[in-house]
């Protein structure tokens, strides 16, 4: 294993246990700031095609941002996870149309219930909202290690599309330092719940 690959994982183990101490309550609160502070910026206001996710667990909380977006007339796209780990897109409807998804070996995920739209429909989106663990000052995002968005950021790269790249953290996830690998790209903004930082 890399010292990149190693320095990833350790970071990656600090910051889960960090957020398994977190109660419904706090994720509550959390969802409620993060989508006040997304909803205001420039990015997703003038956006006419947002790429997004749902959240699961202790993540900072979506549904709030993906119903206001929806509410705004904003096209949401949700990922559908694939059994190598890529992610076709689905539109998202508002709440009923979610299912849930139990992936073999995975957690349970909460998906686009209608067609999907293929692999190539996220280089429509004027913006992508990335879940992650961590971005550091130069915006490198660390990812939960699956690689389904290191996918996407090529497939964007390689159709030469230039969404905003967001991701959402909690407070205390902007850390001094992410480890990177080659296939690694920095992200162009950080929302959290008590604000907006950019990086470019």
């Amino acid at each position: 294993m890399s010292l990149s690959k190693a320095g990833k994982s350790a970071l990656r183990a600090a910051l889960l246990q960090v957020r398994s101490g977190l109660t419904a309550d706090d994720v509550e609160k959390a969802a409620e700031l993060l989508a006040r502070q997304a909803l205001e910026l420039p990015e997703l206001s003038g956006a006419r095609t947002v790429a997004a996710y749902v959240s699961v667990g202790r993540e900072p909380g979506t549904r709030a941002l993906l119903d206001a977006l929806h509410a705004r007339g904003v096209r949401v796209l949700l990922p559908v996870l694939l059994g190598d780990n890529d992610l076709d897109w689905g539109a998202y409807d508002g709440p009923g149309s979610l299912a849930r998804v139990q992936h073999a070996g995975k957690m349970t995920l909460l998906e686009p219930a209608g067609d999907p739209l293929g692999k190539e429909a996220v280089v429509e989106a004027d913006a992508v909202l990335l879940p992650g663990l961590a971005v550091d000052g130069r915006g490198m995002r660390l990812g939960r290690g699956g690689g389904s968005y290191d996918r996407v950021l090529a497939r964007l790269e390689r159709a030469a599309a230039d969404p905003s790249l967001v991701v959402l953290l909690y407070d205390g996830e902007i850390v001094a330092h992410v480890p990177e690998e080659a296939h690694d790209r920095p992200v162009h903004a950080v929302v959290t719940p008590s604000g907006t930082r950019r990086f470019r």
